[in-house]
C-alpha cells in the first residue's frame, strides 16, 4: 500500500527503485497509485479547489468510478498473472534479470515456489526470485532432455585426458561417448556446440589409432610365440632321431 502525504495540494511519492534495491531494503513499491493514495488525492483537490470555481460533485464521482473501475481491472490483472506464475511450479525455464547496475544475468532451473509481493508475482529459480517478465523461455520435456545429453556428453570430454595424452585405457570411456552421441536425433544433436562436436571426432579418431595400434601389436606377439613353437618342436624331432 502506497503511503504518500499531501503537500500544498501536491500528493508526494518517492522515486521508484531497482527491483534489486528492493529486495536489498526489503522496501515496497511505491510506483502503483492504489485506493487509499487516489482518495487523498482526491481530498487535496477538493481542499484546494477554487471556491469561486468549485469543482461539481458529479465530476468527483465520476473520477472515483473511474477509478474502482480501473482497480477492478488492475486486479483481474493481478489474478491472471498469479495463475500463470502458479502455472510455472515445477517447470524448468530460463531467465534474464538487469541488475541495478545494468548487467544482464542468465539462469535456469526448476520453478521451486511462487510468491506474491507488493503486487507482483515472483517466481523463484535456484534461491533466486524473478519477475515473469524476466523469463524468456519455458523448456518442455524434449528440450530439457536434449539439453541433459549435450550435458553428460560435455561432463564426459571433460574427464578425458587430452588427445595426445589418450591411451587404450580410455576406450570404454570414448566408445560410450560415440554411443551416446549416435544415439542422438537431429533436434538433440543441435544442442551440441560445434567445439565439442570437433573433440568429440577428434577422441573417436585417436581411439581407433590406439585400437589399431593395440590389435597390431598383439598380433605380433601371437605371430613370435606360433614361431618360437615351431622350433621347438623341430628341435624336438631332431633330438629324437
Amino acid at each position: 500500500m502506497v503511503s504518500a502525504a499531501v503537500v500544498d495540494g501536491v500528493l508526494q511519492q518517492k522515486v521508484n527503485e531497482t527491483k534489486e534495491e528492493k529486495k536489498k531494503t526489503g522496501k515496497t513499491d511505491s510506483s502503483t497509485l492504489d485506493k487509499d493514495a487516489f482518495l487523498q488525492l482526491l481530498v487535496a483537490q477538493m481542499k484546494y479547489q477554487d471556491p469561486l470555481e468549485p469543482t461539481s460533485n458529479t465530476e468527483y464521482i465520476s473520477q472515483y468510478a473511474t477509478f474502482s473501475e480501473l482497480e477492478q481491472m488492475q486486479n483481474m490483472s493481478n489474478t491472471m498473472e498469479l495463475t500463470r506464475a502458479a502455472n510455472l511450479v515445477g517447470q524448468t525455464v530460463a531467465v534474464e534479470a538487469v541488475d541495478s547496475n545494468g548487467k544482464t544475468t542468465s539462469d535456469m532451473g526448476v520453478v521451486d515456489y511462487i510468491s506474491y509481493e507488493n503486487g507482483k508475482a515472483l517466481i523463484w529459480v535456484n534461491g533466486n526470485s524473478y519477475e515473469l517478465d524476466e523469463v524468456v523461455e519455458v523448456a518442455d520435456a524434449e528440450y530439457i532432455e536434449a539439453y541433459s545429453m549435450a550435458l553428460t556428453l560435455k561432463t564426459a570430454i571433460d574427464r578425458l585426458p587430452t588427445v595426445a595424452n589418450l591411451t587404450i585405457s580410455n576406450r570404454e570411456a570414448v566408445e560410450s561417448i560415440k554411443e551416446t552421441y549416435d544415439s542422438m536425433n537431429d533436434y538433440q544433436k543441435s544442442f551440441i556446440a560445434t567445439e565439442l562436436k570437433e573433440k568429440i571426432d577428434a577422441y573417436v579418431t585417436k581411439m581407433n589409432e590406439l585400437i589399431k595400434l593395440d590389435e597390431n601389436s598383439q598380433g605380433e606377439d601371437g605371430d613370435g610365440e606360433d614361431s618360437g613353437s615351431d622350433e621347438t618342436e623341430g628341435t624336438e624331432s631332431g633330438d629324437g632321431q
